[in-house]
Parts: structure tokens; sequence; C-alpha cells
């Protein structure tokens, strides 16, 4: 559903976006059942399709991708022990600490030389057992990672780490809420990013455009599992075929055309790149980050909103931007060029 032309061009998230008529009408027309008591029909269908494009057991639909993350943490640790994130990880920073919350663990940060952690940088951070140290119990990844700016790990690097995890006896959760852009940028089956994983969550709010839900998924024993925990996190839904279908015809329709917004993301970086003395992190994905020379993304913001489009700060000289399905080519040029002049404007006054 584009913008009018008189409404902003709104880049802040590829979470904005609306339902399409087509996909509307699925979600008028869904088969449904009450998913507590004996299982939506659609809700099934989603979860097997999930399931099998992740080449995964079982999979499991929750009402959004953080409910997931702290079930999939729920199940594979206990109170006290710490889990290994990125240190720009969503799981860490946009999840108001669930995991210490939720389920009592801490989180131990990996910083990488590089825009994502690597197998070398896990290594290091696992501690020599001491009984005054916490036992470990989970690593984490995020494919593509949002805070590095929609970067992506290769199967290669994600196979890596996995091998350091099961060294030491740990599973492996993959946050793959862009795990869809991920697979598209290189040109990889999404189940072999998954095999990665012994979890992996998949949103279908973000790049494939449906309103809201995402899903885990494992083994067999880890989704029963994971069932408990979403009860327990008030995730029990009852028609939830409603909310299904929009995520099944997202999976079915949306996908495809991601490199669409892969294409639309580099144009925008290169029209934007050097704007003021403004450096553009070059995009693997959808999401384009924009590097001040100063501390003046508020004033891009605002600048950027009278000329008619919708950024993000993502920290005082960090502009975010991001491409999706309600934006094509033609609206990301026009939205570029007024970008450019926004923060030229901003830069320069």
């Amino acid at each position: 559903m584009l913008a009018s032309s008189s409404s902003p061009i709104d880049l802040r998230s590829d979470t904005v976006t609306r339902p399409s008529a087509a996909m509307r009408q699925a979600m008028a027309n869904a088969d449904v059942g009450d998913d507590v008591l004996d299982g939506d029909p659609t809700t099934r269908a989603l979860e097997d399709a999930v399931a099998a494009a992740l080449g995964k057991e079982r999979a499991l639909f929750f009402p959004s991708g953080t409910m997931a993350n702290q079930a999939a943490i729920w199940v594979h640790t206990t109170p006290g022990t710490e889990i290994f994130c990125d240190a720009e990880s969503h799981v860490f920073h946009w999840e108001i600490a669930g995991a210490a919350a939720l389920c009592g663990v801490q989180c131990k940060l990996v910083k990488g030389q590089g825009p994502v952690y690597r197998a070398h940088e896990l290594r290091a951070q696992l501690r020599t057992p001491s009984i005054h140290a916490p036992e470990p119990s989970l690593v984490c990844l995020e494919n593509t990672h949002n805070g590095a700016g929609g970067v992506v790990t290769s199967v290669e690097d994600m196979q890596a780490i996995r091998d350091v995890a099961r060294e030491h006896g740990l599973p492996v959760h993959i946050d793959g809420a862009r795990l869809w852009n991920a697979a598209t940028a290189l040109e990889r089956p999404l189940a072999d990013l998954a095999a990665c994983g012994d979890s992996v969550m998949v949103s279908f709010s973000k790049g494939l455009g449906a309103p809201v839900g995402a899903c885990l998924a494992g083994s067999d024993v880890f989704i029963t599992k994971a069932h408990r925990a979403r009860k327990r996190f008030g995730g029990g839904m009852r028609q939830s075929g409603i909310l299904t279908a929009a995520a099944l015809y997202a999976l079915q329709h949306n996908f495809a055309r991601l490199n669409e917004d892969h294409a639309s993301a580099q144009y925008l970086a290169q029209v934007v790149q050097g704007a003021g003395g403004a450096t553009v992190v070059p995009p693997d994905t959808n999401i384009v980050m924009i590097d001040l020379p100063e501390p003046r993304a508020d004033e891009v913001i605002v600048k950027a909103r009278e000329l008619g489009v919708q950024v993000s700060a993502w920290n005082p000289s960090r502009v975010r931007a991001v491409t999706h399905l309600d934006a094509p080519m033609g609206v990301v040029a026009e939205a570029a060029a007024r970008l450019r002049q926004a923060i030229a404007y901003a830069l320069h006054h």
C-alpha cells in the first residue's frame, strides 16, 4: 500500500508497510480455529511451511520476534548462566533486558573487529571454567545484523561459530528477523543458514510486509518446550489464522521480491554518499546507515521530514533509512534526492 503523494515517504523501517488489498483479502478469507484449544488450520499451514523452508522439524507462531527470541533463551538456558551475543545485537539492546528479567541470564558481549563478530572472537570470550564465573548456556547470532546496518554473515562464518559453540557443548540460536534478506543477498536457501542454529526466529513484519508475527523453529522437543514458554509469556492466541494468513501470503508472494529492496538501498546509498561530508555504510541488504561528521542526526530528521521523507536517528551521528515493498525504486529515488538535500542543509547550518 503505497504512500499518497501528500504523505511523507516513510523509510524509518521495513515494519511500516501496510497490508495490500490481496493480503487483507487473505486475512478475511482465512480458515480459522481456536489455536489454544484445538489448533488453527491456517496457523498450522504457516508453521509447516516455515519449518520446511528452514529445514527444521517444527515451527511455532509468535506475536513478535522479541517474544520468540525470549522463548528460545528460556528453553535453551537455566537461570544464573550467561549467553553470548554480539555487542550491538537486538537481543542485548532492544529487548528491554528480557534475558535477565524473564530468563535470569546475563549477556556476555562479543565485540567483532568488523561489523559482526566471528568465530575466533567468540572463542576468545569463552571463560576458563571457574567456581567464580557463570557457566555458559547459549550462543546467539543475528543475521542480518540490524545495528550494523543489515550486514549479512556468510554461511561459512555461521558454520564456524556453530563449530566453536559445539566444542563447548553450547546450543546456537539465530535471531533471523531478516533471515529472508540474508538468504536473498547470499543467494542461498534459507535452510542453509538455519542449519547453523539449533533454533531460529524469523519475522514476517520486516521485509515480507505482514502486519504482525514471527515464527520460532527447531526440533520437535525444542518447540514443545517453546510452546510452554509462549503460553507463560502470554502469547497464546485464539483464532490466530487471521494473522497467520497475512504471514503466509507474505511468505508466498513477497519473499521473492526482496532483491528489489536491496537494489533500492544501494541506489539510495550512492545518492546520499558524501552529502555534507556524510559517509554511508555500503548496504548488504535493505538497511542504509548514514554516518554524519558531527552529531546532528536530529537536525537531519527534522529537515528530511520537512522535505517529505521520514528516516530515523540510530544515534546522535548516525541516520538510518530502510527500503521496503511500499517504497519501490521510483519512490526511493525521490526520497534519496530529498534526503541528500536534508543532510547537506543540516550539516551546513
